[in-house]
């Protein structure tokens, strides 16, 4: 990857994570008494975000400017990947966890590999159906399953 690329996106992966880290110490503690708490779960993403962006920044001075082995940095991948999460944010509450999710997956699966449809689209779906059933039905947690028109 392109030095330049690897400092930017380090830097952005890094705010993202700090973030996470604020807004997440404003979601309501447990109601239950317990120590465990809905916050969790963000912070410690953010946390683990930070780290490894600063990895990412450490790494962005070790090695020389320019691309490895003519290896060619793909921007155009990698923004298609970036919007398709911020639309997966947004349309995640209007749509339902399994539509979006669905998507998102369908779209990363065919920018990073095109073809293959038919394995791209079971995978999506096994895994947006499977991670919802899990987490609602099996542990009865909360996501948006569909949306309710």
């Amino acid at each position: 990857m392109s030095k330049t690329f690897d400092r930017f996106a380090g830097i952005a992966f890094l705010l993202i994570g700090l973030l996470f880290v604020i807004e997440s110490q404003r979601i309501s503690k447990s109601s239950y008494g317990s120590a465990v708490g809905p916050d969790i779960f963000p912070i410690g993403l953010g946390a683990i975000l930070i780290l490894l962006s600063l990895r990412l920044l450490y790494e962005t001075f070790r090695y020389q400017t320019g691309t490895k082995n003519g290896e060619t940095v793909q921007y155009k991948k990698f923004i298609i990947i970036f919007v398709s999460a911020l639309l997966y944010a947004i349309l995640l509450e209007p749509l339902g966890y399994v539509i979006t999710t669905f998507a998102f997956l369908l779209i990363a699966f065919q920018t990073m590999e095109r073809g293959k449809w038919v394995k791209s689209i079971l995978i999506a779906s096994l895994f947006s159906f499977g991670v919802y059933y899990f987490f609602a039905e099996f542990l009865g947690g909360s996501l948006p399953g569909f949306p309710v028109f």
